[in-house]
């Protein structure tokens, strides 16, 4: 099998050389490894034609992340496509790994893993809002995302690529729509990236009103963004209650405490220190107001 190795970067001058560091470092090299910029005007260039013999370099000014990794498999060689982001740190046997579940021929897609590169205990506290932790990993349901995963180039195509209008979460609403297809996916977790969490609760906000935005626009995940309103709309209701009941705004204020502390007990395993007693209650809620904003926009926007 031939494989081509398809990335898109933006203004990735800060994470681009320990990732092309971990492309070269692969016990199973690719046999080309085609990155598209999207227009970068940092150092990211620059960095690039320092290794312009081992990569070919695309340049398309403005295109979001579904352009140009369709153009990328457009100009790929390979029967098989692996995909993964710039922000990434790969395993030295992840491309191995990930591509050994295609010696079945009935394999079309295989879904790779990925873990958290934390140096801070808010980054710690980040990772189970935006990963799928190990003991949460459901292999007969888990979708590839784009940071890894790779599928022959034949089913890409069939698929249609990454869709163009989906620029939040193309790579979710592309796997979505691989499961409708039927197509064959594995799931492997050996196939490893360590990935760069948000550092900051602005940027976590960010990534999790785009996600939901995205999800609204594509119609997915409707039952658990459905969960999350109707928490607060039950906490409204019972903060209107309070008012004509004795004591119950002690109630109200205890299902609250409650809640945040929900927040602390199922996340607390992965970070492991006391200061995620305030930090997970914080994500939990910067979290769920970025998902009903972002529900609200994505909404609005499918009806345009």
């Amino acid at each position: 099998m031939k494989i081509s190795l398809v990335v898109t970067v933006l203004n990735e001058e800060k994470t681009i050389e320990p990732f092309l560091n971990s492309v070269e470092k692969q016990t199973l090299k690719p046999d080309e490894v085609i990155i598209v910029d999207g227009g970068s005007v940092d150092w990211t260039l620059e960095i690039l034609a320092e290794r312009k013999e081992k990569i070919r370099v695309l340049i398309m000014k403005g295109a979001n992340r579904s352009l140009g990794r369709n153009r990328g498999v457009e100009e790929a060689t390979g029967d098989i496509i692996a995909f993964t982001d710039a922000g990434c740190v790969l395993d030295k046997n992840w491309l191995l790994e990930l591509t050994k579940p295609f010696s079945d021929e009935k394999v079309e897609v295989v879904a790779g893993y990925y873990n958290a590169i934390t140096k801070s205990a808010f980054e710690k506290c980040v990772a189970p809002y935006a990963l799928v932790m190990p003991d949460r990993v459901n292999p007969k349901n888990f979708l590839p995302a784009s940071r890894s995963m790779a599928i022959r180039k034949e089913t890409f195509n069939k698929a249609g690529g990454f869709p163009l209008n989906y620029s939040d979460n193309e790579d979710y609403v592309f796997a979505n729509q691989l499961k409708k297809m039927g197509t064959k996916m594995i799931f492997t977790k050996d196939a490893i990236v360590s990935w760069m969490p948000r550092t900051t609760l602005r940027s976590f906000w960010k990534m999790i009103y785009r996600f939901a935005r995205g999800d609204a626009k594509a119609g997915l995940r409707t039952l658990k963004v459905l969960s999350v309103f109707a928490r607060y709309g039950l906490l409204l209701l019972l903060l209107f209650l309070s008012k004509y009941f004795n004591n119950f705004l002690l109630y109200f204020s205890s299902i609250f405490f409650l809640y945040l502390l929900w927040s602390v007990v199922k996340n607390y395993k992965y970070v492991k220190d006391l200061r995620a007693f305030y930090i997970l209650p914080l994500l939990q809620l910067t979290s769920d107001f970025a998902v009903i904003s972002g529900t609200i926009v994505g909404l609005l926007s499918r009806e345009i």
